[in-house]
């Protein structure tokens, strides 16, 4: 037979049907052949746009796979109406408006089949067709590897898309394929797609790897059920689920992932069953929204690559646990927002950078029967409205076992923390919660530490080998209030007897560091909360409010600073003016308040915060204007727990004022890794958004490191309003406040000392070290000093020798 023709073959037994020959094209041979025909095509390349319409075999010769080219200049080269037979061709494409294989009707089979196209898709199934398709493989870069649409089905065997240049496989309309034993890689968007109601997926035993979207995108109103099959390297998220959509993963492996393992949003539904989640950037479990869904039976969780937790729950959404394990994370689970919830029944939380279970904003988290070990934090109740059960759990290897703070209340029963570096149960800041029969044995620190007065209930519980002792009660803090304390009831320790309840609290005015709680007088190690900030924010409220004129008539005052002088004013003109216009009925423009200082040390920065507090606070913009100045040793803590609980601490200590952070680049050092100081940063962050009215922060430090600072962490950055910079001081500006020295403290500068300070100050190295303003008051002590040590060698010194500095008073150059 020679090359270019067809030979077709009748399978049939009357001689009158017999139609055995060979044809010159083609569409020739398929014109003349009937059901049951055998068309065997020569190798070569042939340019027609065949349709196949009869149940005929369309194939290649034996042992020559890939000889045949169905390869037309445009439309679709290959067309299926009926249940053909089509096997070993090669078929290509070059109409990006159209397919290159498509199947229209009946139930055809395609084996060994391959597509080299660039066409809006390699194969394309439609209508009520049903084809079964085997070892076919789909290299189309321009276009979608396969798509099934509008109703469309049928199996997919061993196939393999080795590029698209969108979806690797897509199904819409109400299509309903099924897919066996495929591979999808290098797909430009997701691997696997399923969108539109009544929309289908079925995989089982498939690979989707090196795509650069979503391993698996299922959305509005889709559903899909992948068994058997892996999804990784991808550089979106590996599954995605979004708008009602429901998706089923048994037996499934989603692995390296730089963004989110699965991420599920608008009341999707996800079922997980013996499916591992491993080496994700992101979350592992990212869960969304109101009605959305997730339940994971038998499913492992593990091994991330980033700082996040790996089960996130927020904004109304519920997690289902049951069985599970997660391990080798940052943080385990986090439940967030009111109306969200997790459950998590007879599984383990272990290898815990952080914490393992976080629960804030009104959300809910039930755990049962679990096993949490190796944590910072076993359990962390943040916030108001925030709660929900551990029953019957286990927490070892903790820094703390459970936190409860700020108002959050759940209820801890049967619960037992085994060998805590700090304290078994802390509650603090407004927390309250009930632990019932619960049991804390060989913690380096307390079993239950309860402070700030909170109304915590402790029934039946009972601690064991506590090195700093079984049970601490302090009162005090700003979230203290008379006659309120922990509920204590048949509580014991091994040492004591047991511990009755605390007498109520005597009601001073001001209290005092050395007032005893009253309570666990026989218990050694127990202490009081010093309350000497108290004493002073009560003398500082009775102080009267100066006018923003007088402040700002300090702030003039001030040597040098002309540009910071500007900016403050140009600041608070902004928000006089705001305040005048709300007065008047009229929209004021926004003006956020939290600062940016940079510069060098003793430069005027924490002067002018001052400053800056008392000005917000004249107007009105803050309630007292206070300062409260903070660096990285007065935030960050020994773990992670008691990082935020020391960031939340200094913020309300500023509440109505400002919180200066002196070196915030301190936070975020260079060689960071898993330093403390994010977790002070991310608390900061979230406290400056909940409470936006309350505080104003101004971060301070040197220009380059605060630079840097800023572009590593972009939710500090935008939550500051402008970076004003304090220059150095010149000679003339330090020589300046040596003379304000001198007066104030009744002194002169003797004939050629202001000239001898300007060359001094000329002179002395402008290092790292160098201290500006600093600089000046202590070259004024040292003169002082000197000065001193001259005139008390005289009997009887006159007014001038009291009073008069010399140049020889001048310290030496360093």
């Amino acid at each position: 037979m020679a090359q270019g023709t067809v030979q077709v073959t009748h399978t049939g037994t009357s001689r009158w049907r017999r139609r055995t020959g060979e044809y010159a094209s083609l569409a020739a041979a398929l014109e003349a052949a009937a059901d049951g025909d055998v068309l065997t095509v020569a190798p070569g390349t042939y340019r027609e746009n065949l349709v196949v319409q009869r149940a005929v075999t369309l194939r290649g010769p034996e042992g020559s796979p890939g000889s045949v080219r169905i390869a037309p200049v445009d439309g679709v080269p290959l067309t299926v109406r009926a249940s053909a037979v089509v096997q070993d061709l090669h078929v290509e494409g070059q109409d990006a408006a159209a397919p290159a294989l498509l199947v229209e009707e009946g139930a055809p089979e395609l084996t060994d089949v391959r597509i080299v196209t660039r066409s809006a898709a390699g194969i394309e199934v439609r209508g009520g067709a049903r084809p079964t398709v085997r070892r076919c493989t789909v290299d189309n870069p321009a276009g979608i590897g396969i798509a099934v649409l509008d109703g469309g089905g049928g199996v997919f065997e061993e196939c393999e898309v080795v590029a698209a240049g969108q979806a690797g496989i897509a199904v819409r309309g109400g299509a309903h394929p099924r897919l066996e034993r495929c591979r999808v890689h290098h797909a430009a968007g997701s691997g696997l797609t399923a969108t539109g109601e009544n929309s289908a997926l079925e995989a089982v035993g498939c690979e989707v790897y090196e795509v650069r979207g979503s391993g698996v995108q299922i959305t509005a109103r889709a559903t899909a059920h992948l068994t058997d099959c892996d999804v990784h390297r991808t550089t979106a998220d590996g599954v995605t689920l979004d708008t009602d959509a429901v998706l089923t993963l048994a037996d499934c492996r989603i692995h390296d992932i730089p963004e989110n393992a699965v991420d599920l949003r608008s009341r999707s539904v996800l079922t997980l069953t013996r499916t591992t989640v491993r080496q994700f950037g992101r979350n592992g479990l990212s869960v969304w929204d109101p009605g959305t869904r997730v339940d994971a039976n038998q499913c492992e969780i593990f091994d991330s690559t980033g700082d996040y937790p790996a089960v996130w729950v927020s904004d109304g959404a519920t997690a289902v646990l049951d069985s599970c394990r997660v391990h080798d994370v940052p943080d385990a689970l986090f439940v967030l927002d009111r109306g969200s919830r997790a459950d998590v029944v007879d599984s383990d939380l272990s290898q815990v950078r952080n914490t393992a279970v976080s629960v804030s904003d009104g959300a809910t988290a039930q755990l049962d029967d679990c096993r949490i070990r190796d944590a910072a934090t076993g359990a962390w109740f943040r916030d108001h409205g925030s709660g929900g059960t551990l029953n019957n759990c286990t927490l070892d290897g903790m820094q703390t076992g459970v936190i409860v703070t700020k108002g959050a209340d759940p209820v801890i029963e049967r619960c037992t923390v085994d060998s805590p570096a700090e304290a078994g149960f802390y509650v603090s800041a407004g927390g309250r919660g009930t632990f019932l029969n619960c049991r804390v044995r060989g913690s380096a620190g307390y079993g239950f530490h309860v402070i700030d007065g909170c109304r915590t209930t402790l029934k039946k519980c009972r601690t064991e080998r506590c090195a700093r002792g079984g049970y601490e009660f302090a009162d005090g803090g700003p979230d203290a209030a008379s006659g309120v304390g922990p509920d204590v009831e048949d509580c014991t320790s091994d040492e004591s007897a047991g511990l009755r309840q605390p007498p109520p609290a005597p009601e001073p005015a001001v209290q005092t560091a050395n007032q005893s709680p009253g309570l666990l007088g026989a218990i050694p190690g127990q202490r009081t909360t010093e309350q000497e900030p108290l004493v002073a924010a009560a003398q500082a409220e009775q102080e009267p409010t100066r006018t923003s004129k007088a402040v700002l008539g300090e702030l003039d005052a001030l040597v040098g600073l002309e540009s910071v002088k500007r900016e403050v004013r140009a600041l608070t003109d902004m928000i006089e003016v705001g305040r005048r216009r709300q007065q008047a009925g009229l929209k004021a423009a926004s003006v956020k308040r939290h600062l940016v200082f940079t510069g060098s040390p003793g430069t005027g920065k924490t002067t002018v915060a001052r400053l800056y507090g008392e000005i917000l606070a004249s107007l009105g913009v803050l309630d007292k204007g206070h300062l409260v100045e903070v660096s990285r040793v007065d935030l960050v803590g020994e773990h992670i727990g008691s990082t935020a609980i020391r960031t939340q601490e200094a913020f309300d200590k500023a509440r109505g004022g400002v919180l200066f952070i002196d070196e915030a680049y301190a936070l975020s050092p260079e060689d960071s890794g898993r330093d403390f100081g994010k977790e002070a940063i991310d608390t900061l962050v979230k406290l400056m958004e909940d409470h936006r009215d309350a505080v104003v922060v101004i971060v301070a430090g040197y220009t380059a490191e605060m630079e840097r600072f800023l572009s590593v962490n972009p939710g500090v950055a935008s939550r500051f309003s402008r970076t004003i910079t304090f220059s150095d001081y010149g000679p003339d500006e330090l020589l300046r406040i040596v003379e304000q020295q001198t007066e104030e403290h009744e002194y002169r500068l003797g004939p050629g000392v202001s000239e001898a300070l300007l060359k001094y100050f000329t002179a002395i190295p402008k290092g790292p070290a160098f201290g500006n303003g600093r600089t000046a008051r202590q070259t004024f002590e040292a003169m002082v000093e000197r000065h001193a040590g001259r005139v008390a060698q005289l009997a009887e010194p006159s007014t001038d020798d009291l009073t008069l500095l010399y140049a020889e008073d001048l310290p030496d150059l360093p």
